[in-house]
Formats: C-alpha cells, structure tokens, sequence
C-alpha cells in the first residue's frame, strides 16, 4: 500500500474527513482539504517533518505511513527480490506451502530472526484471543515503539539508511 493509501487508511480510521486533517496539520481555508487529497492520490508527496505530524495526530509511527509501493503484485515481487539481496531472505517449499525463509548465513540473521520472532508473538496473541484486532494493529502501526521486547531497536545497515533516505526525500513539497 503506496504512502497515499496510507495516509488515507490512517484519515479514515481516525474519523477524519480531509478538510478536517488538513486543518489540523495547519493548511488554511480551502487549502486543507485540497492539500490532502493531493497526497492520498500521490500527485503530492509530503515533506518528511510533515508526514511526522501527520503520524503524531493519526497516533502511529511516521514508518507506518512511508511504506514501500507495492500495490501491485509486480512491485511487491521486486520487494521481496530486494528483501533477497538485502537480507538474505529465500523462498522455498516446505510440504507443498511456498514459505519464506531467513538465510542464517547471512549478517542480518539474528536481528530479523528477533524481529520476525516479536511479529510471531504478536500474531499468535492475536489467534489466541490474547489481544483484538484493534491492540494487534496498535503494535503493528507503531512498531518497534509499542514492541513488547523493551527497547529492542534493529539498526539498519548504513547503505540501507542511506538507500531510505534518498528513496523518501521528496523532490516536490
């Protein structure tokens, strides 16, 4: 789901209407609302310290709003090739089930095995009637401030920030 769908995922969840966000976020008159539905089609792409107030009034992570583009089946296989380059993650078969596997050999072994570990946890909790939906999604969308392993944070490798940062620095406001 492209940062425009996101955006307005998050809008709607909220009860907000765009004119409302837009006010929120500072936009006057008719401006607000416009501003908005420039972003949630895209033809817009909001500043960076913008999307972080937006993530602060949806109550979420600014990372849940700036996800990679796979809105279709095509741009989520290059995700999942670049998942493969980066992280050493494979497909396989195990028992007839297309699964995804971590490569142990690879740097990011232990700090995926760990995330993928809390994601596990979090999901089971959720089958289990432990937690509803609403819990399960409040983990998901501020991950890994909400993450039940205290403090773990994962840094990413420094080509892979960089890689980010340039992907999300946006040319127009």
């Amino acid at each position: 789901m492209a940062f425009g769908n996101r955006i307005r995922l998050f809008r709607k969840i909220c009860g907000l209407r765009q004119k409302e966000l837009g006010e929120k976020l500072g936009f006057k008159g008719k401006t607000s609302d416009v501003r908005i539905a420039q972003y949630e089609s895209e033809s817009r792409t909001p500043k960076p310290a913008l999307v972080k107030e937006m993530a602060a009034i949806f109550g979420v992570s600014p990372k849940a709003i700036m996800v990679p583009d796979i809105d279709s089946e095509i741009s989520l296989m290059h995700t999942f090739f670049a998942l493969e380059d980066m992280y050493g993650l494979t497909i396989a078969k195990n028992d007839g089930d297309i699964c995804l596997h971590l490569d142990k050999n690879n740097p990011e072994y232990t700090s995926l095995f760990e995330l993928f570990t809390t994601w596990h946890e979090q999901a089971s909790r959720l089958q289990a009637g432990e937690i509803t939906m609403d819990e399960y999604n409040d983990w998901r969308y501020n991950f890994p401030d909400k993450s039940p392993s205290a403090g773990f944070r994962s840094v990413p490798s420094k080509q892979f920030s960089d890689e980010m940062v340039a992907s999300l620095s946006p040319d127009k406001d």
